[in-house]
Protein backbone atom coordinates (compact mmCIF):
# COMPACT_ATOMS: atom_id res chain seq x y z
CA UNK A 1 0.00 0.00 0.00
CA UNK A 2 2.36 2.17 0.80
CA UNK A 3 4.44 1.75 -2.17
CA UNK A 4 1.05 2.57 -4.67
CA UNK A 5 1.13 5.55 -2.53
CA UNK A 6 4.75 6.63 -2.98
CA UNK A 7 4.64 5.82 -6.66
CA UNK A 8 0.92 7.99 -7.17
CA UNK A 9 3.19 10.83 -5.52
CA UNK A 10 5.88 10.02 -7.85
CA UNK A 11 4.33 10.40 -10.68
CA UNK A 12 2.07 13.61 -9.50
CA UNK A 13 5.40 15.16 -8.70
CA UNK A 14 6.75 14.74 -11.97
CA UNK A 15 3.72 16.15 -13.84
CA UNK A 16 3.99 19.24 -11.32
CA UNK A 17 7.66 19.31 -12.72
CA UNK A 18 6.60 19.04 -16.25
CA UNK A 19 3.36 21.04 -15.93
CA UNK A 20 5.73 23.91 -13.96
CA UNK A 21 8.19 24.39 -16.84
CA UNK A 22 5.64 24.23 -19.62
CA UNK A 23 3.95 27.06 -17.93
CA UNK A 24 6.63 28.91 -17.74
CA UNK A 25 8.11 28.62 -21.02
CA UNK A 26 4.57 29.61 -22.28
CA UNK A 27 3.32 26.68 -23.54
CA UNK A 28 0.26 26.66 -20.94
CA UNK A 29 -1.19 30.04 -19.88
CA UNK A 30 -0.52 31.00 -16.45
CA UNK A 31 -4.03 31.30 -14.87
CA UNK A 32 -5.68 34.38 -13.98
CA UNK A 33 -4.20 36.43 -11.68
CA UNK A 34 -2.15 35.19 -8.75
CA UNK A 35 -3.77 31.82 -9.11
CA UNK A 36 -0.80 31.03 -11.05
CA UNK A 37 0.53 28.20 -7.99
CA UNK A 38 -3.06 26.80 -8.03
CA UNK A 39 -3.44 26.56 -11.71
CA UNK A 40 -0.45 24.37 -11.86
CA UNK A 41 -0.88 22.10 -9.19
CA UNK A 42 -4.73 21.53 -10.08
CA UNK A 43 -3.52 21.03 -13.82
CA UNK A 44 -0.90 18.34 -12.39
CA UNK A 45 -3.28 16.51 -10.76
CA UNK A 46 -5.90 16.01 -13.74
CA UNK A 47 -2.67 14.76 -15.77
CA UNK A 48 -1.43 12.43 -13.29
CA UNK A 49 -4.37 10.64 -12.08
CA UNK A 50 -4.77 9.00 -15.93
CA UNK A 51 -1.56 8.35 -16.22
CA UNK A 52 -1.33 6.84 -13.01
CA UNK A 53 -4.63 5.28 -13.67
CA UNK A 54 -3.04 3.13 -16.84
CA UNK A 55 0.30 3.07 -15.22
CA UNK A 56 -0.15 1.65 -11.86
CA UNK A 57 -3.01 -0.61 -12.73
CA UNK A 58 -0.83 -4.07 -10.99
CA UNK A 59 0.12 -1.86 -8.33
CA UNK A 60 -3.32 -0.70 -7.31
CA UNK A 61 -4.10 -4.27 -7.95
CA UNK A 62 -1.83 -6.22 -5.39
CA UNK A 63 -3.05 -2.86 -2.85
CA UNK A 64 -6.59 -3.50 -3.13
CA UNK A 65 -5.74 -7.55 -2.00
CA UNK A 66 -4.17 -6.19 0.62
CA UNK A 67 -6.72 -4.09 2.10
CA UNK A 68 -9.44 -7.17 1.54
CA UNK A 69 -7.04 -9.55 3.14
CA UNK A 70 -6.73 -6.54 5.89
CA UNK A 71 -10.54 -6.43 5.97
CA UNK A 72 -10.85 -10.54 6.29
CA UNK A 73 -8.95 -10.84 9.26
CA UNK A 74 -10.17 -8.06 11.52
CA UNK A 75 -13.71 -9.27 10.37
CA UNK A 76 -12.45 -12.90 11.56
CA UNK A 77 -11.37 -11.13 14.43
CA UNK A 78 -13.92 -8.81 15.55
CA UNK A 79 -16.02 -12.40 15.26
CA UNK A 80 -14.00 -13.99 17.33
CA UNK A 81 -14.74 -11.65 20.10
CA UNK A 82 -17.79 -11.65 19.47
CA UNK A 83 -18.38 -15.24 20.01
CA UNK A 84 -15.64 -15.18 22.89
CA UNK A 85 -18.42 -12.85 24.81
CA UNK A 86 -21.18 -14.74 24.06
CA UNK A 87 -19.86 -17.41 25.72
CA UNK A 88 -18.58 -15.79 28.38
CA UNK A 89 -22.28 -14.52 29.20
CA UNK A 90 -23.87 -17.63 28.52
CA UNK A 91 -21.76 -19.13 31.17
CA UNK A 92 -22.42 -16.29 33.79
CA UNK A 93 -26.23 -16.94 33.17
CA UNK A 94 -25.85 -20.59 34.06
CA UNK A 95 -24.10 -19.46 37.19
CA UNK A 96 -26.59 -17.63 38.46
CA UNK A 97 -29.18 -20.31 37.48
CA UNK A 98 -26.83 -22.50 39.30
CA UNK A 99 -27.33 -20.02 42.57
CA UNK A 100 -30.66 -19.47 42.06
CA UNK A 101 -31.40 -22.82 42.21
CA UNK A 102 -29.17 -23.85 45.40
CA UNK A 103 -30.85 -20.88 47.29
Amino acid sequence: MLRYTLMRLGIFAGCLLVVWGLVYAGAFPRGFGDSNLLWVLLLSLVLSAPISFIVLRKERDRASVQVSQRVDRMKANIEASRSQEDEAVDEAAQQRGRAQTSS
